[in-house]
């Protein structure tokens, strides 16, 4: 199992976590931001219009409204990214990163705008009757390419298989899998409920909601997001609020540090621009899903005879869950200021590094050094030998690392008793040491920092069941659109009829992650995305001339059915 996972990270260091990837998805959104004019901003508050129902025919062909669309493929991105990935970016680059995350959803509007025209342009009917897209669609229709001498090149094809093998692995890698296993563990750790009974619940909800395909999800979703939502906001102003105090000054370190990265402050060993704008580009990317593709598979089953019009609604998605939801649990962050604070908390084995050398944060010196250490710029000696514990304390001179900070006041624990002995260290690495726990202070990171952040408000230790709650609903609903976006998949590639084994798998996938280890599905979800995303991307750059001519038609016709409205900057009425 170790060597399968270690397999997958390397391919996933080439692929998913490589910086290639990140510059081919920002280019990709900054060439149709040029390209197209700032559609981002132009058309913002038509979008809004459209969601209301403008521009809709009676006749319009499809499976949901636009607003049940956009609540189904917000549902799919707006998740544990929101919770966890913003303190995760915050933890690893600081409040710099949170600006990068913003800036990279301002260009994930366009390309989500993009996306979801071309695949809503080129949907299909099932066999069922209901409405089957996404970008396989288009790849299928549109990339193929015939020679001189007639004969036909299956680009396309090829493409369109690869995105919709990916969608299915990337279903469970991203929608199923990693979900139930956050909840499990956070209403394990909140409320002490065992994983197995979350497990079994919720694969029971989930089977009665996916059965009855996109309408029932639709008319699910379209409830939950907003009361997700609600929930979460209230947590969150309740935070910023009572730390009024701090909203300024946290403002300010957002943007002050952009260009010259966050500095060292407090157990926060601080981060280099290039380091800040990698991990908040990284998050903001995966947080709104613009460019995988995933987002328009829900999109194609809306009610519009304009792909456009679909376009638009689709523009909202980056805006609401990454500049509107990200931005609340990144100021909740910074003004609670947990995040650069060392707290109580069990380490994670995997988060551990035990240096040779004692070291001190306290120390301008040492705080570079270790700084530097972090950030992978200039490696410390890793310990290699026999610890000798004591009532639970170390006796060498080394110093721990865990979660990129210096730990203090360090015991180590076997079971519930503090651990007499000898602990073999490899390469900084505990090894042979089941059954072993540590425990001191340090950062904390991903989902336990935002709850900890909830805390700091009136609500005090209750703020920490809105985190778990609103990590209950996030993850559940992601669960749900990921389902369909895999059953279009597996209709493009075997037809109907796979569709009932599938979601049978779905689900007794879904069961069995709440209690087993989903390390590997988590490494093989970075691959299977960018597997996704690649063809998409590449899709969507050689059909850009035919998306600039949608956009004309489709101001041309809005011109014509509303001459009394304006227009949005730059478009011409069609006299």
């Amino acid at each position: 199992m170790q060597e399968l996972n270690e397999f997958l990270l390397l391919i996933d260091s080439y692929i998913g976590s490589h910086n290639w990837f990140v510059y081919l998805l920002l280019g990709t959104g900054l060439f149709f931001t040029m390209y197209l004019g700032f559609p981002q901003f132009r058309y913002l508050k038509y979008a809004f219009q459209i969601v209301k129902g403008k521009f809709d025919k009676e006749d319009d062909e499809g499976d949901t409204s636009h607003f049940e669309a956009l609540t189904t493929a917000l549902s799919g991105t707006v998740g544990t990214g929101n919770i966890a990935g913003v303190a995760y970016a915050v933890y690893l680059g600081g409040p710099a990163a949170l600006f990068w995350m913003l800036l990279t959803a301002v260009i994930g509007m366009t390309t989500k705008f993009v996306e979801v025209t071309l695949s809503h342009k080129y949907r299909e009917k099932a066999e069922d009757g209901t409405i089957s897209g996404g970008p396989m669609y288009y790849m299928k229709s549109r990339l193929n390419f015939t020679t001189s001498s007639g004969k036909v090149i299956k680009t396309g094809t090829l493409m369109a298989v690869i995105f919709a093998v990916a969608t299915v692995f990337s279903s469970f890698g991203t929608g199923s899998l990693p979900q139930i296993n956050s909840i499990s563990n956070s209403l394990n750790s909140t409320f002490n409920i065992p994983h197995i009974a979350t497990g079994i619940v919720l694969s029971i909800l989930l089977a009665v909601v996916i059965i009855g395909g996109i309408k029932r999800i639709a008319n699910v979703t379209s409830k939950l997001v907003p009361a997700m939502a609600a929930i979460y906001f209230i947590g969150a102003f309740a935070v910023i609020i009572y730390n009024y105090q701090n909203i300024w000054p946290s403002l300010v370190s957002v943007f002050a540090d952009i260009f010259t990265g966050s500095a060292a402050t407090g157990g926060f060993l601080g981060a280099t621009i290039s380091f800040a704008f990698n991990r908040g580009v990284n998050r903001g990317l995966f947080s709104n899903e613009a460019g995988q593709g995933s987002a328009p598979i829900a999109h194609s089953a809306a009610r519009a005879h304009e792909p456009v019009s679909e376009g638009l609604v689709a523009l909202l998605e980056p805006f609401i869950d990454t500049i509107v939801i990200c931005s609340l649990t990144g100021l909740t962050l910074l003004s609670s200021g947990v995040w650069n604070q060392k707290h109580q908390n069990v380490f994670q084995k995997s988060d551990i590094e035990i240096i040779d050398g004692v070291y001190s944060d306290v120390s301008d010196a040492d705080k570079q050094t270790l700084g530097n250490h972090v950030m992978g710029e200039a490696s410390l000696p890793l310990f290699t030998g026999s610890l000798d514990v004591v009532e639970g304390e170390i006796k060498n001179d080394v110093s721990i690392i865990h979660s990129r900070s210096l730990a203090e006041s360090v015991h180590i624990f076997k079971g519930k008793e503090l651990f007499n002995g000898e602990l073999q260290v490899e390469e900084g690495i505990l090894i042979k040491s089941k059954g072993i726990t540590l425990k001191g202070k340090s950062l904390m990171h991903s989902a336990p920092l935002t709850a900890l952040a909830f805390t700091k408000s009136w609500f005090g230790s209750w703020g920490q069941y809105i985190v778990a709650i609103g990590l209950l609903l996030f993850a559940f609903s992601t669960a749900i659109s990921w389902s369909y976006y895999g059953s279009r998949a597996i209709i493009f590639l075997f037809g109907v009829k796979g569709v009932k084994y599938y979601r049978l798998v779905y689900v007794l996938g879904f069961f069995f992650a709440s209690f087993i280890d989903t390390t590997i599905i988590w490494t093989m979800s970075g691959i299977t995305v960018a597997l996704m995303t690649i063809p998409n991307l590449i899709g969507l750059l050689f059909l850009h001339k035919e998306m600039k001519t949608e956009v004309s038609s489709f101001w041309q016709e809005f011109g014509k059915r509303f001459p009394n409205d304006k227009l949005p900057l730059f478009e011409k009425k069609n006299e």
